[in-house]
């Protein structure tokens, strides 16, 4: 391939909305205020902007501070473009209307504009088996977000049952409850722990599982 003909295939886009896929990996974030970005997440700006750790308030820095998601978040503030990628994961954009609700994965979440309302919550039946626990972010409408899936995901109805390390965002409607099974632990052939899965029980929502299993830590029971 000649120079000419590889720029010409992989120049930015021009033009778009303020969330813009550059390609299914990469996003284009039109900065203009705030948003809220994965830390770690930038790979390339453009303009003057900051980029600064915040916890949202003393609530919220105290829940953060006690599941470990206080690293996981972080501001873009000024006027600018900012490019932003995770580990080469597809990305999904989405727009949240006035009062819609979704609940990502923590490590799943991307980006989000400063009009989205957000607020962490943990799944407590999970803080004694799972290492750090199982923690998802709680976001409200309006504004846009993204977030990330390994490969192409799947949209599930409820009632159904999952593997939470699969499952990457829920309808705000549902409430997932935390269940083992040993047994089948058991017939894969797992060494050690529990098996543990995912249990939406309520109907009329739905449930996004990606094709991969991210790694979760499981803590040594007594």
């Amino acid at each position: 391939m000649r120079l000419s003909d590889f720029l010409a295939e992989h120049r930015q886009k021009q033009g778009g909305g303020v969330f813009q896929l550059e390609n299914p990996k990469l996003l284009e974030v039109k900065v203009d205020g705030m948003v809220w970005a994965k830390v770690g997440s930038m790979v390339a700006y453009r303009g003057d902007l900051k980029f600064s750790q915040k916890h949202g308030g003393l609530g919220k820095w105290l829940q953060k501070a006690m599941t470990g998601e206080g690293a996981h978040t972080m501001q873009v503030t000024g006027r600018g473009v900012v490019y932003l990628a995770d580990e080469a994961k597809e990305i999904h954009v989405l727009e949240l209307g006035a009062g819609e609700t979704l609940s990502v994965n923590g490590n799943d979440v991307l980006a989000f504009q400063e009009t989205v309302e957000w607020d962490i919550q943990l799944m407590r039946k999970a803080a004694g088996l799972v290492a750090g626990g199982l923690f998802n972010v709680h976001l409200r409408g309006p504004g846009l977000i993204a977030f990330t899936t390994h490969g192409k995901p799947i949209v599930l109805e409820t009632p159904v049952t999952t593997d939470p390390q699969a499952t990457v965002a829920w309808s705000g409607n549902v409430h997932p409850d935390l269940k083992t099974d040993i047994n089948i632990g058991t017939i894969f052939g797992k060494s050690s722990g529990e098996t543990f899965q995912m249990d939406f029980r309520q109907p009329g929502g739905f449930v996004v599982v990606q094709p991969y299993e991210e790694g979760m830590a499981i803590r040594e029971r007594d």
